[in-house]
């Protein structure tokens, strides 16, 4: 029994999970997710909200800004459900980092670094809030709600990404690196800090498990969204699931592993969410206006900026790495930034435009296949991207040759 034990705990729980079938099940639970509690697996509104309650405590009122007035503010962290989502998230990341010892604290000695992680957080959290999403509510539980807000975006974004990796590479993002005495020291490994470690990870996993279940009693959607949470902070820490690394990884060396698994994700959590739709679960549809493309550059151009994404951001600095938790005070600031401008910027770039529905521009079945039919192109395209960098590096080598 032992063994058997010995063995589950180094395969499910140590060693790190295929990408593939972990954004697959991100995708099914995210479509359970939306049937349940009637919203979309969705994080920077939270953060929003954050920034908001930040500045009411400095005695700044902001009921009146109408971007708190459409997202709410009602309630705190722990009576709201993206609120418990998001705790969830952050207790299947540390659960799972603790059981493969994978926590260490990493500081950022470079000044520019904590700068890009400052400002590239503050624009990605600016445009998803610009655009009323993230790489989560606007492209990977966005599309599967069926709103053409969220193709918009998903294009944008990749763009954002593509000119995000040209500028970063340039010399004046470059950091200088010093080499200290004694650096290349390799450290043992500690079983026992490893074996305290799995077990604290076990702990704080089941508290939170139970508390899921014991909420379960009273209020359905709150114990649910704090369970799916838990199941979300669990797949992207232990699958490494993050959207920057995704974009960056096509234009820097042509790899499509992660693009290709989002678009399964995608594919597997549309069917889920239009058989909830058609049951009269209603669709979260946003404004198809110059905000969701304007607000997809900045976003992937704040995510490449900055080194991670919201998914990115949550499960690295749970294991330690300072950088990201830079990066998610970014988040942050941009996204209350955005709620302050709000009120300028709506009037001409979202609220004059329609909330463009795939269902009812095309009709349910004719929706699906739209939304299917863009999905299987966007897969093509990132093949095709895919083998053509590989042919041409591959050409470029034989040419040195």
């Amino acid at each position: 029994m032992k063994e058997i034990w010995l063995q589950f705990k180094q395969d499910y729980l140590i060693k790190y999970w295929n990408p593939v079938a972990a954004v697959i099940a991100a995708g099914l639970i995210s479509a359970y997710y939306f049937g349940v509690t009637g919203t979309y697996w969705a994080v920077t509104g939270e953060f929003t909200r954050w920034g908001g309650h930040a500045l009411q405590a400095l005695g700044i009122d902001v009921s009146t800004w109408s971007y708190y007035q459409i997202i709410g503010m009602d309630g705190t962290i722990f009576t709201r459900i993206d609120g418990v989502m998001i705790l969830g998230m952050f207790a299947g990341c540390i659960s799972a980092a603790l059981w493969a010892n994978n926590v260490k604290w990493r500081n950022q000695p470079h000044v520019k670094r904590i700068v890009q992680a400052l400002i590239g957080g503050a624009l990605a959290g600016f445009g998803a809030r610009l655009a009323m999403g993230c790489n989560l509510a606007s492209l990977f539980t966005g599309i599967p709600q069926f709103s053409v807000h969220a193709w918009f975006f998903t294009i944008a974004t990749a763009l954002g990404t593509y000119l995000g990796v040209k500028v970063t590479l340039l010399p004046i993002f470059r950091v200088k690196l010093e080499l200290k005495k004694g650096a290349a020291t390799l450290k043992t490994s500690d079983p026992k800090r490893a074996q305290r470690r799995f077990w604290l990870g076990m702990i704080i996993f089941i508290l939170y498990l139970t508390g899921s279940l014991y909420v379960m009693q009273s209020s359905v959607k709150l114990g649910f969204a704090m369970l799916c949470g838990l199941a979300f902070g669990l797949l992207i820490e232990r699958a490494q699931i993050c959207f920057t690394s995704a974009f960056r990884d096509l234009w820097v060396t042509g790899r499509a592993y992660m693009a290709k698994a989002i678009i399964f994700g995608i594919l597997a959590g549309t069917i889920g969410v239009f058989s909830y739709i058609q049951l009269g679960v209603p669709a979260k549809i946003m404004w198809a206006g110059p905000n969701a493309i304007i607000g997809g550059l900045l976003f992937g151009f704040g995510i490449v900026l900055a080194g991670g994404c919201e998914t990115g951001w949550m499960y690295r600095s749970m294991e330690g790495q300072v950088h990201f938790i830079w990066v998610g005070i970014g988040n942050v600031v941009g996204s209350t930034l955005l709620a302050y401008m709000w009120d300028d910027l709506a009037p001409m770039l979202a609220l004059d435009y329609e909330k463009l529905n795939l269902l009812k521009e095309f009709g349910a079945v004719g929706g699906l296949i739209v939304n299917y039919g863009l999905l299987i192109l966007c897969l093509i395209l990132v093949i095709w991207w895919e083998k053509r960098f590989i042919s041409k590096a591959k050409a470029k080598l034989a040419r040195s040759q």
